[in-house]
């Protein structure tokens, strides 16, 4: 089968992580990325065959290519007594590197009887891993920390929605938003930022910790259609403006990648591609993308940085 590429491309040996690189696991999916002392680290979810619940792991790589998944779990249920209870489904984390800090904020989902909420932890060496708080009211989803202060601030952007049943009803429809902090806690001055416009991103979209650029802050989004077949991932791209990122200056009329692997349909969550972030390399002007595939194994697409904020520019 020919499959379209457009801005980013597979890997030829897709997928690099599955079900089969850990023992039990039923799923090995959506996750975090990050360099850290020249390795690529992912922290995937993997769900058991046995387990209710799924864990956060961390995968560590010298090639970027293969992986290996350690076998204890990085992030699990949270036991911080204020949180207990607002972290049942422990997937989808996001990692940003604060350089002034020197320290790894991640920002994951907190899925419980109350809603979704959102959470915040950090790490300094993949070893050990702190809760530090809930940082959204549910309905929240996928939030994202850029990794500097713009004009004094922690900025963010972020996905809420509601729950609506009806597919139709704008209301459930999920635009992504920006807001402001003084201390990562305490989050105003939200601002809704981007909302669905074009097919392949109808019904919601979804950010990832956005990458500085000379250009402006590249950010990595997925969009969703649904239709009578049901829901379709694919990864598209946005450009905002350095100083001010409440202005968008480009963005991908078309989808960067969709779900036209075999891996991509056939899985726990079939015609999803999903990811939680990037790496960028600017020197090297390649940017690399390791994302869910059907929410049961890990593909990488890779593509070239200038390639990408061209596309961002020129809305193609």
């Amino acid at each position: 089968m020919m499959i379209e590429e457009f801005g980013l491309r597979r890997y030829e040996s897709n997928p690099i992580l599955a079900p089969r690189d850990f023992p039990g696991a039923d799923a090995v999916f959506n996750c975090g990325q990050t360099m850290y002392r020249g390795k690529t680290i992912l922290l995937v979810a993997v769900m058991l065959k046995n387990h209710p619940v799924p864990r956060i792991h961390v995968a560590e790589s010298a090639d970027g290519i293969h992986f290996t998944i350690r076998p204890e779990p990085f992030i699990s249920q949270s036991k911080v007594p204020h949180l207990a209870g607002l972290d049942n489904w422990p997937i989808d984390p996001r990692v940003t590197y604060f350089p002034e800090e020197d320290v790894y904020y991640i920002m994951r989902p907190a899925n419980s009887e109350h809603g979704c909420a959102a959470l915040l932890g950090k790490t300094r060496d993949f070893e050990s891993y702190e809760d530090i708080e809930t940082i959204a009211l549910p309905h929240n989803r996928v939030p994202s920390l850029f990794p500097e202060k713009i004009n004094g601030s922690y900025v963010r952007l972020d996905r809420p929605y509601s729950l609506v049943g009806d597919p139709h009803n704008h209301s459930q429809y999920g635009h992504i938003w920006i807001s402001f902090s003084p201390d990562l806690i305490h989050w105003g001055r939200h601002r809704p930022l981007l909302k669905p416009w074009m097919p392949w991103n109808s019904t919601k979209l979804g950010p990832t910790p956005p990458i500085k650029t000379r250009e402006g802050w590249l950010v990595i989004i997925h969009g969703v259609a649904v239709s009578c077949s049901g829901s379709r991932y694919s990864l598209g791209a946005m450009l905002l403006d350095l100083e001010d990122p409440t202005k968008i200056i480009g963005k991908s009329n078309s989808y960067l990648i969709a779900p036209d692997a075999e891996y991509e349909f056939m899985g726990r969550v079939p015609n999803t591609v999903f990811a939680c972030g990037a790496i960028a390399d600017i020197e090297q002007d390649t940017l690399r993308v390791y994302y869910g595939a059907a929410d049961t194994c890990i593909g990488l697409a890779t593509g070239k940085l200038s390639e990408i904020i061209e596309i961002c520019q020129k809305g193609l």
